[in-house]
């Protein structure tokens, strides 16, 4: 009876012993302790609190009294042995063995690296490192060092729960507003969404300038020779009769007729370099807008003009009001605008040639050029053109003398000298009309005034220009004006 009690006891504590070596207290399921790691995205842990007691060292005593019984046990003779120690003792090296593996000893660590994934699955969106089995950031597939989680504007920490991810670059979202959600060049705000939630804006297709699409109502002054918005920032110069000029503008604009003569003579240059020398002198004034309109309604021969008329080629006898001395600046309008009536008498078939003041010195050397063919065709006996050939001619010759101020003579299209090189005389390449070159301000508006004949979308201006050109490119300009007198079109 003794021998049976002791074995059975000996049993019971094999069995606890395995338990306890396998991490299990006696009476609960075997498990292991689990390792406190950050979770996916931005989680936050608590520290863990321990227990007052050690329960390493508590463990440890139970087990040293455990194996001394133990020990005291296998001394005894064999015949007192019961007939399963063998397999107890086969229990007791596997889970001594097992323990070696499982280490249930490791101390509580909150910074415990997690085993969700394999090492090198995860590279950090920040520094590019592995980030191995540490603590991680996660969104939409990209992973980060907490601490590498920084906007890529300010380089500050992003603590929010709200970010801004481009690409793999993460933003505070107001740093990425600042940096990427346009803003009106006018009223200097974000251009807001509209009622789908879009961005909704107006640009223009040549200085890319973006605005709030109500500004197209609100009455914003726009500059009448480079079309640009009046930021609120800036004040334009008001010219007196409802136009406004930026300053890089203004600071080329010619404002009277005196000042214009050295500009008409070097475009009446041009086309005698061209061989298209005008016999009869043309006179040329500068005038107001008022003063260009009424002139516009007194012609009886004129039935195409643009919306907004900037020259005019008279044919009728016509009393004029002249720019006779360039106006003073004042704060941001022009001030002591002096003129004079002028009475145009007729002895030939053209009577002169209006110009608008107040426009930079290429746009108003490309009116004068295209109101000068319109003098041209007329004193050399070319008729009842329709407006498409007419207004299409002109516009070459105004898009061919501005290609001549702006562009080297070697990379100018062949049109400007196709006409002189058709004929008796010499080759001749018009240069700039203005000695020592033009500025980078100036040059950029000549490529607008360039774009603005090339995209025109009127029938007369635009669609006549572009086959007047691919007419002249194809063919020459001599070829080209000879069809045109004996057909009255454009050849194919």
């Amino acid at each position: 009876m003794l021998m049976s009690l002791h074995t059975e006891r000996r049993s019971s504590f094999m069995k606890w012993l395995c338990n306890f070596l396998k991490g299990s207290k006696p009476g609960e399921p075997n498990r292991r302790r689990p390792l406190v790691t950050a979770g996916e995205e931005d989680t936050l842990w608590q520290p863990p609190v321990r227990p007052k007691s050690d329960p390493t060292r508590n463990g440890n005593e139970e087990l040293d009294r455990a194996i001394a019984e133990s020990l005291a046990e296998e001394v005894k003779p064999p015949k007192e042995r019961n007939h399963k120690g063998d397999s107890n003792d086969e229990d007791l090296a596997r889970a001594i063995q097992d323990s070696l593996n499982m280490n249930p000893y490791t101390p509580y660590n909150p910074y415990a690296p997690s085993q969700a994934q394999p090492r090198g699955h995860r590279v950090c969106g920040g520094c590019k490192h592995e980030i191995g089995h540490g603590h991680y950031l996660s969104c939409m597939g990209i992973y980060w060092h907490p601490q590498c989680f920084r906007c890529c504007s300010c380089r500050h920490p992003i603590r929010e729960t709200e970010f801004t991810l481009l690409g793999t670059d993460p933003y505070h979202k107001l740093c990425y507003k600042e940096l990427h959600h346009p803003k009106c060049d006018v009223c200097l705000q974000f251009i807001p969404t509209n009622r789908s939630g879009l961005i909704e804006y107006r640009a223009h297709p040549f200085w890319g300038q973006k605005y709030c699409p109500l500004h197209e109502q609100d009455r914003t002054p726009r500059c009448c020779s480079c079309e640009k918005m009046e930021p609120r920032n800036t004040k334009y110069m008001s010219l007196g009769d409802g136009r406004s000029l930026c300053m890089e503008c203004l600071g080329s604009a010619v404002m009277d007729t005196g000042e214009c003569q050295p500009l008409y003579h070097s475009i009446r240059d041009y086309y005698e370099g061209m061989n298209m020398k005008l016999d009869q002198q043309i006179p040329m004034l500068l005038v107001e807008r008022q003063a260009l309109n009424e002139a516009m309604e007194g012609e009886s021969k004129g039935p195409h003009h643009m919306p907004e008329t900037r020259g005019l080629c008279l044919s009728e006898e016509q009393t004029v009001s002249s720019i006779l001395r360039r106006p003073r600046i004042g704060g941001n309008r022009l001030l002591d605008m002096r003129t004079q009536q002028q009475k145009l008498t007729r002895r030939c078939e053209v009577t002169a040639i209006l110009v608008l003041y107040g426009l930079p010195r290429l746009l108003t050397g490309s009116i004068l050029a295209h109101e000068l063919m319109h003098g041209w065709l007329r004193l050399k006996g070319y008729r009842n053109l329709n407006a498409e050939v007419e207004e299409g001619i002109c516009q070459v010759m105004s898009y061919l003398w501005l290609e001549s101020e702006i562009l080297p003579a070697s990379s100018r299209h062949a049109p400007s000298s196709s006409y002189a090189s058709s004929s008796s005389s010499s080759s001749y390449l018009p240069t700039s009309s203005k000695k020592g070159g033009i500025s980078h301000t100036e040059k950029k508006l000549g490529e607008f005034f360039m774009h603005q004949i090339a995209n025109d979308t009127s029938t007369a201006y635009g669609d006549g220009f572009r086959t007047a050109y691919a007419a002249v490119n194809k063919y020459g300009l001599r070829q080209t004006l000879n069809h045109i007198r004996l057909t009255g079109g454009f050849p194919v």
